[in-house]
Formats: structure tokens, C-alpha cells, sequence
């Protein structure tokens, strides 16, 4: 069974805690503070790999986590970073975060990587809060949860050259012919059911052949699981038409199969072709090929006739297809493959947005301030101050005030929840 698509939840690694200390030495017994900061939390990455060449791995495995960041120590030691978690992946997967179907990464390339989840800050210890007005604070914060969020994994088969044609043309067959892949190959529609990969060595030079099973009418709509297919098509530099030399209308075929790839993809339409008849071997086919050419003539696509299992004009398709390669520009680079939307946040980070849920219950809403709700550490009182102090900047308690919240009421920002107007609550 052939695996081109998968579901995996990633989770980035916490940053570590920040602590409360003061430095206790010999001939130092009233040392300032000493509080560590916690150490950052591990990224999460995928990696393209040329080893792997499906997604069935993620069948036995959904979850992943990186490693969280180190808590910090006394005499201002910083907790260790936490080990970033790579995970392989075959070469041109595409991940896509699953709730907005936004594309993250897009690996065409041997060893690319792609950042999925950035790990937690590591959270800062009392040291980090010495001032000239608090020489001795008494707050650190906790480290910064890592992201976490579900991919979906999508397969396309990165190929110089894809093999497409009608089922039963031969494909299969001219791929263990050209290559040293051993596809399944029998006398009858759909003996291959997945794409299949081959290698071909022409003039020292290695060409990427890819096997796409047959299509058929209404491909482009699913019919013959033809969506599950023609995505494979996409990555192929160019296209090798293979046309059943057995078929009573090869032209026919040639134009449902291309008007089949339109209908998935335009961008398909202008991908450079190389029409081969194939089973020249048979007599009716040897006939005729003539007025394939003639019919074909407007295509504007070289037509070739071969017999992959006599091997009669193989070499020659394998030069053509070098020479179209030769002639397109060089493929796409791995730093232009990484032009793919950031994990950061595309809105101001300090916006927020206040929302009464009921009578007394409130719900504050922002990136910048549910983090630093998160960081608190609320065993310390100096460290709820200093939270109301950030409320002030940014303009929270205001917002809350003239909306009418009132003593005693709740409010909700990311996880926590706190009282209005109490001590060592929300109010001022």
C-alpha cells in the first residue's frame, strides 16, 4: 500500500522555568538576586529525506514532541536549551496546518528543512528583574508553552520525467526497462496502483523516471481515483505520453489525457511533452503510426515510436527526454522552495480584544497578553503586580473598565482566570 498523505500533531518543546534566588556566599550573606533563566524549548522540524520515499511511517506514529528547555539555577545559571526534534519526511512532501489549510513547508529538496513549531522562551529568573527601585524582586515567570498543531502531510513525487498514458499502455513495463525498478506488470487495466520510481543512467547523467498509474475520463473529477494520481503528475519536469499501440484511437486517448490534466491543473497544459507510441513490436501499430504523426502534428509534441519490451528505440526516448530536460531551466532552489509563510503571527502582537461571555464573566484575547498570562508565575505576589502594571500598558484595564466590568467579576485571558477588583487580582 502506497501512503501520500498523513495527519501528525506536533508539539514544540516548553521553555523552561525561571526561579527565585539570592546569592549566599562566604563573606556575601546578603548577595542580590540570583534567579536563573530557564532555557528554550525545542523546535520541531521536518526534513526531507531521499531514503523515504512514503508516509506510511505516520500510520504507527501521530505524535510528536520536542524536548523542553532546562529550569534555571541559583548564581544566574541558565537552564539548557531542549533538543530539537527533526522528523523525516520523503522528498516533496507538502504540510499544511490542518485548521486553515495554510502551507508550511514545501520540501523539494535533498535534506531541506522546514520549521512546523517554534518551542517555548524560556522564562526569566530575578536576576533578569533587578532594578534600580526593586534591588531584591521576588518574581521569575515560567517558561513559554511550545506551539502545537496538526499537519496534514501531503505526498507529491518529485520526478524529472512522469510516465502518463491510458491504463494498460505500458508504463510500467518501459520503467523496469529504462531503470532497475521492479513494478508489478500484467496484461490487464490497473496493474499498477501506486506511483512507482525509477532511476535511469543516460550519457553519466542520473533522470528521475516516476510510473503515474493509468488515468481516465473524468480523472480530474476522480473517476479512477484519478485526484489520488494527477497530483503526482504536478512535479514531473516533463511528461513522457506513453500511447497504447493497441488502442483502436490512440489520438483520442492522447487528447482525453491531456484534457484530463487541464482540468486538475492548467499549468499542466504548458508542461513539455514527449507523445511515444508504444508496441511498435505489433503490426497494426507499426501501420499506424503515420497518421498518429499526421494527426499529432498540430500538438506541437514530438511523437516517437517504441517497443519497451523488444527494447526498439528506448535508448532514443531516453535522449530525447535529456534533451527537453536540457532545455528547461534548472530546478526550483532549496532557499526559494523556503519563501512559505512564517510561524509568526501576522498580526500585532499586542493587539487584544475584550469580549463579555455574561453577566460577570470576561474574556480577554491577544497573542502578546495571553502569553505573558501564561509566563506568570502566581505563587509570587510581586509577580501578579507586575502583571496589572502590563494590563496598564497596554491599555487592558482600560478597555475593561469603561466596557463596565466590575468588582468581583472574572476575567479569562488564555487559561487563567482572575477576579476583578481583589487583592492581588485584576484591579489597580
Amino acid at each position: 500500500m502506497f501512503f501520500d498523505r498523513a495527519k501528525i500533531h506536533v508539539e514544540a518543546g516548553k521553555g523552561g522555568n525561571g526561579i527565585v534566588a539570592f546569592l549566599r556566599e562566604k563573606f556575601m550573606p546578603l548577595g542580590g538576586p540570583a534567579g536563573g533563566n530557564g532555557g528554550g524549548g525545542g523546535d520541531v522540524y521536518l526534513v526531507a529525506d531521499p531514503s523515504i520515499n512514503t508516509l506510511q511511517h505516520f500510520r504507527r506514529k501521530v505524535h510528536f514532541r520536542a524536548e523542553r528547555g532546562g529550569h534555571g539555577g541559583g548564581t544566574k545559571k541558565a537552564g539548557a536549551t531542549g533538543e530539537d526534534l527533526l522528523i523525516a519526511v520523503p522528498v516533496g512532501t507538502i504540510a499544511r496546518i490542518a485548521e486553515t489549510d495554510t502551507v508550511l513547508a514545501d520540501l523539494v529538496g535533498d535534506g531541506q528543512q522546514a520549521m512546523v513549531a517554534r518551542g517555548g522562551r524560556g522564562g526569566r529568573g530575578n536576576a533578569a528583574f533587578k532594578s534600580g527601585r526593586n534591588r531584591a524582586p521576588r518574581l521569575a515567570e515560567n517558561g513559554e508553552a511550545g506551539e502545537e498543531r496538526w499537519l496534514e502531510l501531503e505526498l507529491k513525487i518529485v520526478a524529472d520525467a512522469g510516465i502518463v498514458g491510458v491504463p494498460n499502455a505500458g508504463k510500467s513495463t518501459l520503467l523496469s526497462v529504462i531503470s532497475k525498478a521492479t513494478p508489478k506488470i500484467a496484461d490487464y487495466a490497473f496493474t499498477t496502483i501506486v506511483p512507482n520510481l525509477g532511476v535511469a543512467d543516460v550519457n553519466h547523467v542520473q533522470i528521475v523516471f516516476a510510473d503515474i498509474p493509468g488515468l481516465l475520463e473524468g480523472a480530474h473529477d476522480g473517476v479512477g481515483l484519478g485526484l489520488e494520481f494527477l497530483r503526482h503528475v504536478e512535479r514531473s519536469r516533463v511528461l513522457v505520453h506513453l500511447l497504447d499501440g493497441a488502442s483502436p484511437d490512440p489520438a483520442g486517448d492522447f487528447e482525453v489525457i491531456n484534457q484530463e490534466m487541464m482540468l486538475f491543473n492548467p499549468n499542466l497544459a504548458k508542461r513539455p511533452q514527449l507523445v511515444v507510441l508504444n508496441k511498435i513490436d505489433l503490426p497494426q501499430a507499426r501501420e499506424m503510426l503515420p497518421r498518429l504523426q499526421e494527426e499529432l502534428a498540430d500538438a506541437d509534441n514530438p511523437v516517437i515510436a517504441i517497443s519497451a519490451v523488444t527494447g526498439e528505440n528506448v535508448q532514443q526516448l531516453l535522449y530525447d527526454v535529456k534533451s527537453l530536460l536540457d532545455g528547461l531551466p534548472a530546478p526550483i532552489a532549496t532557499e526559494e522552495a523556503e519563501a512559505l509563510p512564517t510561524l509568526s503571527p501576522a498580526e500585532d502582537e499586542r493587539s487584544f480584544q475584550v469580549t463579555r461571555l455574561d453577566d460577570d464573566l470576561w474574556r480577554v484575547e491577544g497573542v502578546a497578553i495571553e502569553r505573558v498570562a501564561q509566563m506568570t508565575n502566581w505563587d509570587y505576589y510581586e509577580s501578579g503586580l507586575r502583571f496589572q502594571r502590563i494590563l496598564s500598558a497596554m491599555g487592558i484595564s482600560k478597555s475593561l473598565r469603561e466596557l463596565g466590568v466590575e468588582d468581583g467579576d472574572t476575567v479569562q485571558i488564555g487559561a487563567v482566570e482572575l477576579v476583578w477588583g481583589f487583592e492581588n487580582a485584576l484591579g489597580e
